[in-house]
């Protein structure tokens, strides 16, 4: 039994932390800011952009991107009522204003209107989902395909469905975002290889693959900040002595490669259903926008039964759906446009080079990238030929490594050999003036725009 001294001691002591939890609760209140949440100005992406901004204003740099375009964008655009030479556009063979493509479009909007208004799954299955699906399988001889109502849903959707905490993600250092966001969501070991460097893969795989149930290599038949190729028939020899299932992105690859310009496996000779998933974006060569797999039945079963991006999303909308198969027809009775692309793109190169200028390892299909070495160099770089009347835009850090900061050009069947000598020429005059002039991130007054940033 407790004494009164006991009980009295125990009172005191109680009361003492009462009244340490008033003040701790009367301090919190005195100072909001502690216990406040934090506004959207405080998060660290928007600080990151605010930098971003008050680099280029120091620099008296101005913003390149978001401009709008008063007309569909092809070889040529109108951007705040000037005609500009576009570089800029993924419309590699000029069908986003074909008649056939355009009458298609109509046609699905006055049957279907302009939404599937539901997930395919419950409501919103229309036949040209089935079409458009069977036309993208018979390009890749495969027996089927499943279509996403965006790209970068698609490799999210797709590569986070097949692969679980148990298998391993080995993929080319440059892949596309979209794949690394659905490798990290997968939960799957992520190891990467250095860029097209088949030894360096093969030392991974020798390494690794053993250790896991499944393992999955993923990379691009045109990669789209570089426009060099991916070595499949390489990798594919790999297989005979590590088993491995193969994605290839084909987003900037369909309609470019091959002679029918069915992709990379019509470019290299190879057996399609080598390669178990055929990835492509509806975005570039068929003037849409969406996604797809391809591959075996099992597979696309899979993604429809299980990927999120598909189940759980609204179809595809039909003038879009229409769109694709109307480009892919397009594609199919003319080739002479692939033709043509390869031709303007090899133009392009070889210009580039005979005026020195660093296209990097591209290849010269639908991609071909300049070289530039300093983001801020590149930015002022776009700015000034969109003065000269080209539109080209700078791809800088953190997309690319800034001492590797360029201006990607998108070259169509619909540029003339005018238009493609000039913008190399023209890239090249004004390359040698921001050199000459020192106008890069090295250049600046480091005191100066700290002080600024500070101020922010």
């Amino acid at each position: 039994m407790l004494s009164t001294g006991m009980l009295e001691k125990l009172r005191e002591q109680r009361g003492q932390a009462e009244r340490k939890r008033n003040l701790r609760t009367a301090e919190k209140i005195a100072s909001p800011k502690k216990n406040a949440r934090g506004g959207f100005e405080d998060h660290p992406a928007y600080k990151s952009l605010q930098i971003q901004k008050a680099i280029a204003e120091f620099a008296g740099v101005k913003n390149p991107f978001y401009r709008s375009h008063d007309v569909a964008a092809g070889a040529e655009t109108v951007i705040d009522g000037r005609k500009l030479i576009n570089f800029a556009s993924y419309d590699y063979l000029g069908t986003n204003t074909h008649p056939e493509v355009l009458e298609a479009v109509k046609g699905a909007i006055e049957r279907y209107g302009v939404s599937s208004s539901a997930s395919r799954l419950v409501a919103g299955e229309r036949p040209l989902h089935v079409e458009l699906e069977k036309s993208i399988a018979e390009n890749y001889g495969v027996e089927a395909a499943v279509c996403f109502v965006s790209g970068y849903l698609t490799n999210l959707s797709a590569i986070s469905c097949l692969m679980t905490p148990q298998d391993l993600i080995i993929h080319d250092e440059f892949i596309h975002n979209s794949a690394l966001t659905g490798a990290q969501l997968s939960g799957a070991k992520r190891l990467l290889f250095k860029h097209n460097d088949m030894r360096d893969l093969e030392r991974i795989l020798s390494g690794a693959a053993q250790d896991y149930r499944n393992v999955l290599v993923i990379v691009e038949g045109v990669y789209s900040m570089d426009g060099d190729i991916a070595n499949l028939p390489a990798i594919l020899r790999l297989r005979s002595e590590y088993p491995f299932w193969l994605m290839v992105d084909e987003a900037h690859a369909l309609g470019v490669m091959g002679a029918q310009g069915r992709g990379t496996f019509e470019h290299f000779g190879i057996d399609p259903t080598e390669i178990d998933i055929w990835m492509g974006t509806l975005s570039k060569t068929s003037s849409s926008c969406g996604g797809y797999i391809a591959g075996n039945r099992a597979l696309v079963e899979i993604l429809k039964g299980h990927a999120g991006g598909f189940v759980y999303s609204v179809g595809l909308a039909p003038p879009l759906a229409a769109a694709a198969l109307g480009s892919l027809a397009v594609l199919q009775r003319e080739p002479q446009r692939v033709r043509q692309i390869f031709r303007n793109g090899q133009l392009f190169l070889d210009a580039a080079k005979n005026r020195g200028l660093d296209t990097g390892t591209s290849a010269g299909f639908s991609v071909v990238p300049v070289i530039v070495g300093d983001s801020l160099r590149a930015v002022e770089l776009s700015n000034r030929l969109f003065d000269a009347g080209i539109n080209a835009l700078p791809i800088i850090h953190p997309a690319v490594p800034d001492r590797l900061a360029r201006i990607r050009f998108f070259l169509t069947t619909e540029h003339t050999e005018e238009q493609i000598c000039h913008a190399v020429g023209m890239t090249a005059t004004l390359l040698e003036e921001l050199v000459a002039q020192n106008i890069s991130a090295a250049s600046l007054d480091l005191d100066e725009l700290q002080r600024i940033v500070a101020n922010r």
